[in-house]
């Protein structure tokens, strides 16, 4: 017997082929049938029409945070709303294992360090995560069996770091003997399931204490130690962030890349690729790793988001603003200090000029104060200024716009929400970027999920895009926007059984209406353990989620079942060739 029959439902299987209607049966957690609408005589104890809808399969998110957040939202909100049935984890260096048992004070560090560097609320990770293991096997087994997705994480370079080398970590470099002790350790980790490894070299990774990450004072030798270390295991891969992923990189970063992903014969995705048609060539410049990783033996992935993600910002939290050269001394001052500093002319003229400079890369797109939105305000001076532009009150104010940001922030203590309107939003970078995501070493994905909870909301990229490829843009056919939200990043991981819809594959699927898939406005709301907040986003037209062939989503609402799967790497991944 059948244990779910879905009906006349129009296919899009997630290899590009054209779509087609048909019946298809879930058995054991398997697509069991795929047959003529009306074919099927096996009974089914469960089954639906699906006529008129989309069924495709799970979405794959292939850059995410949710190592913290699954032991307390186990249905990994709101990816899995928004039809993602996979996640890939353990992203940028940044992990939660492994934990020197000895040093119970690493967990605080780790604890704080998520907080800052990945936007993580501390009172979530102290109140909502058990914090009881050691190993990164450890990690993976406390959250087996508890989870509604599949999920799959890389081991942290910088977990790896700390556990050998303690606070020296930060600023030293390793003897020969804990260099080979942080490599024994990756072989631990990857023997029990991870990906592989991830790290970071960038200048906008810092620690709770505001020092550079551990994996920032890695020299290359150490890099390329830990990538060869990465070759011995099936099913691998590597991922990386340096510097340059903000803007355009250095000699000397392309070098490294395609060093690490050579020497492990394993792919390295780096995230983001930002496409604008203002700066046109950072596209050209940020594909010349990947263009040499094909020549040397390896293969380098750029991660770009299809949508521009909303976020907000604030002059009176970390946000991106901090990561603005010479901006974070300032922003970093005590609440009336700060206000103090923003008034004085001088001082804001410094900001503005740093902000514009060239060393500012990508953060340049920041400083269009004029085109900031007004959001959440809480004084009765800034009464009625919720959701108008700055450019225009600041007229009538006979104001500089950051001169008038400021004034409206300080009125609030700096508590002001505010959310920058994107100006790579015209039809030319829209027009690049469809012609960037042709690329062969270009994947769609980048969401950050699960970290900075209160300043974006990047999860919903899913439901925008194909609302978008359906009723707005239209930039690419809906075959082939489901291919690159769900085969393409399987077949980058080496998914075993997962990205499409064939019989035999693990059904993971997702049911929606062409008509009316989207993603609703980002709100903030207090659902964090200790009640912190962070940015939601309703799912519009979907009807179901399956992981694993159990219903997991309903009209977006989970159903409280946890079917997913810890994806371990040789058991769950196969080694995808770099040739």
């Amino acid at each position: 017997m059948l244990d779910h029959l879905i009906q006349g439902a129009t296919v899009v299987d997630g290899t590009g082929a054209p779509a087609f209607v048909a019946d298809v049966g879930v058995r054991d957690g398997r697509i069991a049938v795929i047959a003529e609408p009306g074919t099927v005589t096996e009974p089914a104890a469960t089954g639906e029409d699906a006529r008129g809808r989309v069924l495709a399969p799970g979405f794959v998110d292939p850059h995410t945070h949710y190592d913290a957040q699954l032991f307390w939202d186990p249905y990994a909100t709101p990816s899995l709303n928004h039809g993602v049935t996979t996640v890939a984890g353990g992203n940028c260096g940044f992990t939660l294992a492994p934990l020197h048992p000895g040093r119970p004070e690493d967990a605080d560090y780790t604890r704080r360090m998520m907080a800052k560097v990945e936007g993580m609320s501390l009172v979530a990770l102290e109140e909502g995560a058990p914090w009881t293991w050691s190993s990164f096997g450890e990690y993976l087994d406390a959250l087996e069996g508890r989870v509604a997705v599949n999920a799959g994480f890389m081991v942290g370079h910088c977990a790896l770091r700390r556990y050998v080398m303690g606070a020296d970590a930060v600023g030293g470099q390793p003897t020969a003997e804990q260099l080979d002790e942080m490599v024994r350790l990756l072989h631990d980790a990857m023997d029990a399931g991870a990906w592989g490894l991830s790290t970071t070299q960038s200048s906008t990774h810092s620690d709770g204490d505001g020092q550079p990450v551990a994996s920032r004072h890695a020299r290359p030798e150490e890099l390329l130690a830990l990538s060869r270390a990465v070759a011995e295991h099936e099913g691998t891969q590597l991922e990386a962030i340096v510097a340059g992923c903000l803007d355009r990189f250095g000699d000397e970063e392309i070098d490294l890349l395609v060093e690490m992903s050579a020497a492990a014969g394993r792919p390295l995705n780096w995230n983001v690729l930002t496409v604008d048609a203002a700066v046109p060539e950072r596209v050209p410049r940020q594909l010349v790793p990947s263009e040499r990783a094909r020549k040397a033996g390896g293969r380098v992935v750029a991660l770009t988001m299809p949508i521009l993600t909303p976020m907000n910002m604030s002059l009176g939290t970390f946000c991106a603003l901090n990561l603005i050269p010479g901006w974070g001394d300032v922003l970093g001052l005590p609440v009336p200090e700060r206000i103090a500093k923003l008034r004085d002319p001088e001082v804001r003229a410094g900001m503005l000029h740093h902000a514009d400079s060239e060393e500012a890369g990508v953060f340049r797109r920041l400083a269009r104060f004029d085109r900031y939105v007004i959001g959440d305000t809480y004084s009765e001076a800034n009464a009625g200024l919720t959701g108008r532009v700055v450019v225009d009150i600041a007229a009538e104010r006979g104001q500089e716009p950051f001169e008038c940001i400021v004034e409206i922030c300080a009125h609030d203590q700096l508590r002001t929400v505010l959310w920058p309107m994107p100006a790579d939003n015209d039809p030319d970078s829209w027009a690049l970027r469809a012609e960037t995501w042709q690329h062969e070493d270009v994947l769609l994905g980048g969401s950050d999920a699960g970290a900075h909870l209160d300043r974006m909301c990047g999860a919903p990229y899913t439901t925008r895009f194909l609302g978008d490829c359906l009723r707005g843009r239209r930039l690419v056919g809906l075959e082939q926007a489901v291919k690159m939200l769900t085969d393409d990043p399987a077949r980058l991981f080496g998914l075993r059984g997962r990205g499409r819809i064939t019989e035999g594959h693990h059904a993971d699927l997702v049911l929606f209406d062409p008509e009316r898939i989207d993603a609703g406005k980002a709100t903030l709301v207090h659902d964090l353990p200790g009640g912190s907040p962070r940015l939601d986003s309703k799912a519009i037209g979907v009807d179901a989620v399956w992981v694993n062939g159990v219903e997991v989503i309903r009209d977006d609402v989970v159903t409280g079942a946890v079917p997913g799967r810890i994806l371990r790497s040789g058991r769950d991944t196969r080694t995808v060739s770099t040739k």
